[in-house]
């Protein structure tokens, strides 16, 4: 059984916390401060229990190599002003002078470890590297769901080597609202899935069928099917070596007579730096699909609308372009109007949702792109596995 970080007594022990603050910076600040917040409820709670607050995350890929441009200072100043207390950011997030710091820390205290993936050790899940990070501690917390798909030697290795082991308040609302989605979701249920690549999603389409009463497909994503469908899809992205688990999805929505819907119109241009985009229902040679059409939307818009369960992951089109941002954004405020239970699955979608003003009225915003599909394609993650005990 997974424990709360509330059920452990944390009272002047060392409570080691692996939180998720891989977030954009921006000239040396950070750009999005989402990740940071998300983690607080853990952070403050560990606080205010007297414990000695240890933080640890990765930042960026920095490829085992100590790089300035990936230190974790910009976050700990951040995080100094949202806490409104002190964060001390040791050079290093392993050795003598981590260990003396730790040594010396009161109730209360808070220190943010420098980057683990300054060491190459972090991502090989290295026994001596796990090791030297649990001497630090007395209680391991693992409030990272966005890396819990990952067995490295913060998010599985160390938590081995660790007495006393529980899930902090994110990691545990990610949990509960991801396995709604899987185990008895208020129906119909409604499954969203958009961006590029099919191979990224495709066992996610196939276990998600199981549960779904209907598949939405957009995004570069659907031309694979479409395609399969005979549907002239111009010089659109079409990712190589899926022909067959693309049909494989579609003769498994045939076979349980489960509606898998495409898009029917698309706006479209000759490249994606085209200044504007023309809507058609069938995309000419030379141009590509760039986002899906106003019918699509309308369609789109009916199949939400009736829904009592919404999962979505992967935008329409290329949104970070004006002219072809149309389809996500109608998508977003279609979920946003649809009073179901609502999912967004991380990554480009939750900026979708931010961008349309509609984040306050989703039921839950996902921290983790890779970890919420891999979670939904019914895997055990590592960083949650180990805590399962």
């Amino acid at each position: 059984m997974i424990k709360s970080v509330r059920d452990i007594e944390l009272g002047g022990r060392r409570c080691f916390v692996r939180v998720d603050f891989n977030v954009p910076l921006k000239n040396g600040n950070v750009a999005d401060d989402t990740r940071i917040k998300e983690a607080l409820p853990t952070i403050r709670h560990a606080i205010s229990s007297d414990a000695k607050v240890i933080l640890a995350s990765h930042l960026g890929r920095p490829k085992g190599k100590k790089a300035p441009e990936f230190s974790l200072l910009p976050v700990a100043e951040r995080l100094r002003e949202l806490i409104d207390r002190d964060v001390t950011l040791p050079e290093d997030c392993v050795g003598d002078g981590v260990r003396k710091i730790v040594a010396d820390m009161k109730k209360g205290d808070v220190i943010l470890l420098e980057n683990l993936r300054f060491h190459k050790e972090e991502e090989e899940n290295n026994p001596d590297f796990s090791r030297q990070l649990a001497d630090l501690c007395d209680v391991y917390v693992n409030d990272a769901f966005g890396t819990a798909h990952r067995a490295h030697a913060s998010t599985e290795g160390m938590a081995r080597l660790v007495k006393e082991v529980a899930a902090g308040f994110l990691m545990l609302k990610e949990i509960q609202a991801l396995g709604k989605l899987l185990t008895n979701p208020a129906r119909p249920m409604v499954v969203i899935l958009g961006g590029a690549k099919v191979s990224d999603k495709i066992n996610v389409v196939l276990n998600l069928m199981d549960k779904a009463d209907k598949l939405l497909i957009g995004g570069g994503m659907a031309f694979a099917f479409l395609k399969l469908r005979n549907v002239e899809i111009g010089k659109s992205i079409q990712e190589e070596g899926t022909r067959a688990s693309a049909q494989k999805a579609l003769d498994k929505a045939d076979r349980k007579k489960l509606p898998f819907v495409l898009p029917v119109d698309f706006v479209t241009a000759s490249s994606v730096d085209a200044g504007a985009g023309v809507v058609v229902d069938k995309i000419p040679p030379d141009m590509m699909g760039l986002d899906i059409g106003p019918k699509t939307v309308e369609e789109f818009r009916k199949h939400i609308a009736g829904a009592k369960t919404i999962f979505w992951n992967g935008p329409m089109g290329v949104f970070e372009k004006a002219p072809f941002a149309g389809g996500t954004k109608a998508v977003a405020m279609a979920l946003a109007d649809s009073g179901a239970f609502t999912v967004i699955g991380g990554g480009d979608s939750v900026a979708a949702v931010n961008e349309a003003g509609v984040a306050g009225r989703i039921s839950h915003l996902s921290t983790g792109g890779g970890a919420s599909l891999e979670f939904l394609e019914g895997k055990p993650l590592p960083g949650i596995a180990i805590l399962d005990r």
